[in-house]
């Protein structure tokens, strides 16, 4: 049987908090889904800093990036060391335990994701390595499908951070690589990380007809203020996400209808008429370039009817 990585309290619905400290008393994983769920569980409960160096169609960058715990909530920025002057700051807690599959409540503890991601993945153990002067544990993650893109990694062996990633396209093609380059010593955070509120999904007037195989909808916080009559949902399958933007057509910000390049991922749009005015679709994520189009080309208005974001079993089984 695979290792549990995760404390048993996270079995609980009614904890509040997750204690790190089991993870340095864990036997090492002896399976694909065992290594990737620690790594979640690493990537939530170390302090460290690092540089990295991302390769993509943009070119090379270098990065500085650090993960802190600090009264339990997670605090993690990077910063591009060259080229335009980019930073990036996520501050947030661990969503509590739900089941992704039903796409009704948060569900980013590790155990969840796994479990839902060996339904639409092959993971393999492959070959070891050594990345940033450290022995790592290689893991290929497999689409069963044809509908989303693979994965590569290398997870330090003994702490199970991930070091490198590879996003492989349908002909396994590397799309971009993230590679960290300089670690300075992890530390497991020796106290708990506190789980977040339960959430849920912003109601909307429109749902897509179609979604890849597993795809959900996610509980999501805007960051900004959106402009009058816009929307916006993220669906995502526990290893990759799609943005799905809705809002009334006008001259500012307008997008040329057609499939975009941006950077790794793509963005589809279309214009038409919804709700009685014509809008703009936006789909957006590192997904095939065709699987964006047919999801906002199935988009539909309805003001009235389903606002949980959910596909119908039919739409999901003609995707097959």
């Amino acid at each position: 049987m695979a290792t549990v990585v995760a404390p048993a309290t996270l079995a609980d619905p009614r904890a509040s908090a997750v204690e790190c400290a089991p993870l340095a008393e864990q036997d090492a994983p002896d399976s694909a889904s065992a290594w990737y769920e620690r790594s979640l569980w690493a990537s939530h409960c170390y302090d460290y800093r690092a540089r990295a160096v991302r390769i993509g169609s943009d070119g090379v960058r270098t990065l500085a990036m650090s993960h802190d715990i600090e009264d339990g909530v997670e605090r993690e920025r990077a910063r591009f060391l060259d080229g335009p002057a980019v930073a990036f700051e996520r501050q947030g807690r661990l969503a509590r335990p739900g089941e992704l599959a039903q796409g009704t409540t948060q569900t980013t503890l590790p155990g969840a994701i796994v479990e839902h991601l060996d339904t639409l993945y092959r993971l393999q153990l492959a070959s070891a390595d050594r990345i940033a002067g450290r022995p790592t544990v290689r893991l290929d993650i497999e689409p069963l499908d044809v509908q989303r893109y693979g994965h590569r990694l290398w997870l330090d062996a003994a702490t199970a951070l991930p070091l490198k990633k590879m996003l492989l396209d349908e002909r396994g093609r590397v799309l971009e690589t993230f590679q960290i380059t300089q670690l300075h010593p992890p530390r497991l955070h020796r106290g708990a990380v506190e789980l977040a509120p339960a959430a849920s999904s912003p109601d909307v007037s429109w749902r897509p007809d179609w979604l890849p195989e597993g795809f959900v909808v996610q509980p999501a916080t805007p960051h900004e203020r959106p402009r009058p009559g816009a929307s916006h949902r993220i669906y995502g399958d526990g290893l990759s996400t799609l943005s799905l933007f809705v809002e009334p057509l006008e001259d500012r910000d307008l997008l040329m209808p057609g499939v975009h390049r941006l950077g790794v991922s793509h963005a589809a749009v279309l214009h038409r008429e919804m709700g009685g005015r014509p809008r703009q679709v936006v789909a957006m994520g590192e997904l095939p370039p065709r699987v964006l189009r047919r999801v906002v080309e199935s988009v539909v208005w309805d003001a009235g009817g389903d606002s949980t974001g959910a596909v119908s079993a039919q739409a999901n089984a003609e995707a097959r």
